[in-house]
């Protein structure tokens, strides 16, 4: 099954108020492994990019004055995305925004069924916890040494590891070399034969573990410092 896993940034948080998304980035996912297949684009908002937004991920008026809008890139966006489920933490957030800018354009707005909230299967596996990225991460053991600031693409890579694990684990994909393998040629077999071999075990003789009569001795004189053994209250002697 495909998926995609995408995070967005955005100049603020309601796209309502005039907020507009200036990143997205996607990682592809066939049976919850990574295929190496991403999508990433920065866009011009077209309005100012407030202080506290830039202190997030970083981006800048002057780092996005030459990108392109949203609508020069939707066509590829789409594309990109297909019909499959698209992942996401706290997923009403940036599906909200995904589909401003395709409303914005005229485009098909995405359907909210294939809606996937990393943030609300966290919520179930792991109630009372702390359930953001950064958390999420140190949970699962994933490596975010690279994340300084908040990125479309980085977070993407990082939530993708993370919702594999909230699934089920790595172990879930273990049927993608089937279905990537190269097709057999005609003629080709079709099946691969397997030997079986049983491996040879070397038999040892028994090692000697009698103890010898000093320890017995020595054992015996430790026993005698005892006062009151429950042994012998056990055997009717105490």
């Amino acid at each position: 099954m495909r998926e995609i896993v995408f995070d967005t940034e955005t100049t603020g948080l309601s796209p309502l108020t005039g907020d507009r998304m200036v990143e997205i980035g996607c990682v592809e996912l066939f049976n919850r492994v990574e295929t190496g297949r991403t999508f990433h684009a920065y866009f011009n908002p077209g309005r100012s990019m407030p202080s506290g937004a830039e202190a997030v991920h970083g981006l800048s008026e002057t780092f996005l004055s030459d990108k392109p809008p949203f609508h020069e890139t939707a066509e590829a966006l789409i594309d990109f995305l297909g019909d499959c489920p698209l992942v996401a933490h706290n997923a009403s957030f940036d599906f909200g925004f995904l589909n401003h800018e395709l409303g914005l354009c005229g485009r098909p707005l995405v359907c909210l069924t294939r809606m996937v909230d990393t943030l609300t299967l966290a919520r179930t596996r792991h109630p009372g916890a702390k359930h953001s990225l950064d958390a999420l991460c140190t949970r699962f053991g994933v490596d975010r040494s690279l994340r300084v600031k908040h990125g479309a693409l980085i977070d993407a890579q990082l939530l993708a590891q993370c919702y594999v694990e909230l699934t089920g684990g790595r172990q879930i994909g273990l049927g993608l070399a089937d279905i990537l393998a190269e097709p057999f040629e005609a003629g080709e077999a079709n099946s691969a034969s397997i030997e079986i071999v049983a491996a040879a075990l070397e038999v040892r003789p028994p090692r000697p573990h009698a103890a010898t009569e000093d320890e017995l001795l020595a054992h015996a004189r430790f026993l005698a410092t005892i006062a009151d053994p429950i042994w012998h209250r056990l055997d009717g002697r105490g």
